[in-house]
């Protein structure tokens, strides 16, 4: 398989990395150390949903294949290594939501017409309730010792985009409503014990679609925090793909196919204080996990070319490291991360993620499991640069070495860099660490004065971050010169020419240089007229000289804010 790799920064708690012989390209990643990815042809021709039993490592993915009543549905089951276990096939009844039990006991799955339970270890089957008819697919959900569900009231699949969908449960075997209800294929997710989340898809019959908490406690249903995102023009209403609880059940995130992903405080659904970087340009958000332990937030989306279509990350926002990103293209791993389409195991140990071709007609089952080493690394020596007087509009060459411990990765370190100056904080862009751990960082200062390079290593794969390194540079003017060429002698009759050349290192000046000329003979100092610089930086100066002997010639540049002065003096003897 084809396996690339794109360089950038990584987090230094970061989990997953290049997916050996996945065909996929996957950003810095140190073979050594890379985690493994099993990928797994689904036999699914339509995904609906994705579960997971920690207790007994299995992993479950459903088939809906709506579309005809006599369809039947199909469960892929797998271990965590990507073993298939078992097909389990609902005759004549596709098959949606999935749900596993809190102690891993059961897989709840949503049927056409009942919800079944099946045993995770022997898989024996029992229909826990009958429920009205699905034409479109219910979302199952496991929260307070409770099984819910959703239930749209269509009459076919055409009807399913906007129909009216209760949500009902199975309380003491038997199928209730709760009284809850909207429009659209509405969307549960549990976590955190008793909390789950509901949220409304975009759709014709809700133009401004809602989110909402519930505490399913004591068998009962209350509804907390709710929010509808559109703004009094109705412009920023939610595009919701997918819902996930971090750990704690502090924060809720949301993958928006408009906005990205948005990261709210659960106990009112308002925006975080600190929120995710956005997705890369000409990626949709499609999906989102937190792992089980509460370090990492997986962002799924959908993107053509080398655009990443998955992104792992810290899950605190404010640490800025950049994540880790995977590019799934071709027909070996899917293109796209599918809606609702990951989940974690409980421990943060296996990232499980479905993937889909552009069609949308195949499906494959991604289990990312990350590395668990990582090295120290530091910055050594210092900072220096070359040339030892920076000047503006000169390249400057700041260098430095990082070590790591550990064996050497396969793919190169790299730091980042920025610059601070007067006019602020400019970054500078990556670089890379040779085998050496000897790096250099190249710049042009544009401003005469003290500038702060600032170096920063932010760990990858397996390598934690490094403490900054920093040094501060004094810019100069860049500098100029003047070269002459005159004669010996000249005459009071023919005249005397100098020609010269105006050279300016660093920035191009603006405008041509003027320069200053003057001439000293025994009857004093006289300026004559300046001169401007031609294109190709010569000149030409032309005198009548007043009186006999020599002529001391001064040709002068006064200088900018970026360049010295310069001058140069040149004596011609006059004769008669």
């Amino acid at each position: 398989m084809n396996t690339a790799h794109r360089p950038r920064r990584l987090a230094a708690t970061l989990l997953a990395a290049a997916l050996a012989g996945a065909g996929l390209t996957v950003a810095a990643a140190p073979a050594a150390y890379a985690a493994s990815d099993a990928v797994v042809k689904l036999p699914i021709s339509s995904y609906s949903a994705l579960a997971v039993d920690n207790v007994h490592q299995r992993v479950f993915v459903a088939d809906s294949n709506v579309g005809y009543y006599q369809n039947s549905g199909t469960i892929a089951v797998y271990n965590f290594d990507g073993e298939r276990l078992t097909t389990i096939i609902t005759n004549q009844a596709h098959v949606s939501g999935l749900a596993v039990s809190a102690d891993g006991s059961k897989l709840y799955a949503g049927l056409r017409d009942r919800i079944e339970a099946y045993d995770t270890t022997t898989y024996a089957r029992t229909i826990v309730a009958y429920a009205n008819t699905d034409y479109c697919g219910r979302e199952v959900a496991q929260s307070g010792g409770q099984t819910y569900f959703t239930t749209p009231l269509a009459s076919s699949v055409s009807q399913c985009a906007t129909a009216e969908t209760n949500l009902d449960a199975i309380v003491n075997g038997a199928h209730t409503r709760t009284g809850w209800n909207d429009y659209g294929d509405l969307l549960l997710e549990a976590g955190a014990g008793t909390k789950m989340l509901m949220g409304q898809p975009l759709n014709t019959k809700a133009a401004n679609p809602f989110l909402a908490v519930f505490d399913t406690s004591d068998g009962a249903l209350v509804r907390n925090a709710a929010r509808r995102f559109a703004d009094a023009e109705g412009k920023g209403a939610l595009d919701l793909k997918d819902l996930a609880l971090s750990a704690d059940g502090s924060k809720v995130a949301v993958a928006d196919a408009s906005a990205g992903t948005r990261l709210l405080n659960t106990s009112d659904l308002s925006d975080a204080a600190d929120g995710y970087q956005a997705l890369p340009a000409g990626a949709s958000a499609s999906a989102v996990a937190f792992s089980g332990d509460g370090k990492y937030i997986a962002r799924g989306a959908s993107a053509t070319g080398s655009t990443p279509d998955l992104l792992v990350q810290p899950a605190d926002p404010a640490d800025a490291t950049a994540p880790l990103e995977f590019v799934f293209e071709g027909s070996l791993d899917g293109d796209k991360v599918v809606p609702r389409g990951m989940e974690w195991a409980a421990d943060g140990s296996r990232l499980f993620a479905v993937t889909t071709n552009a069609a949308g007609s195949q499906y494959w089952l991604h289990i990312i499991q990350p590395p668990a080493v990582q090295y120290d690394t530091r910055f050594s020596g210092g900072l220096t640069h070359s040339p030892a007087q920076a000047a503006a509009g000169e390249a400057l060459a700041v260098r430095g070495k990082l070590e790591q411990d550990g064996p050497a990765p396969a793919e190169p370190l790299k730091v980042k860099a920025t610059r601070t100056d007067a006019n602020g904080t400019h970054d500078l862009g990556t670089f890379t660490v040779k085998a050496d751990g000897t790096f250099s960082v190249l710049d042009e200062p544009d401003l005469v004065g003290d500038a702060t390079y600032k170096v920063s290593y932010l760990g990858d794969l397996t390598h934690r971050p490094a403490e900054d390194i920093t040094t501060t540079v004094s810019v100069g003017k860049a500098p100029t010169s003047i070269a002459l060429t005159a004669p010996e002698e000249g005459s009071l009759s023919t005249g005397v020419e100098i020609t010269g050349t105006f050279t300016a290192q660093g920035k191009a000046l603006p405008d041509r240089a003027v320069l200053k000329v003057t001439r000293t003979d025994r009857l004093g100092t006289g300026t004559l007229s300046s001169v401007t610089v031609g294109a190709d930086g010569t000149f030409t100066i032309n005198d009548l000289p007043r009186t006999r002997g020599d002529a001391d010639y001064t040709v002068s540049w006064p200088g900018d804010d970026l360049h010295s002065a310069s001058s140069a003096s040149a004596t011609v003897y006059v004769r008669r």
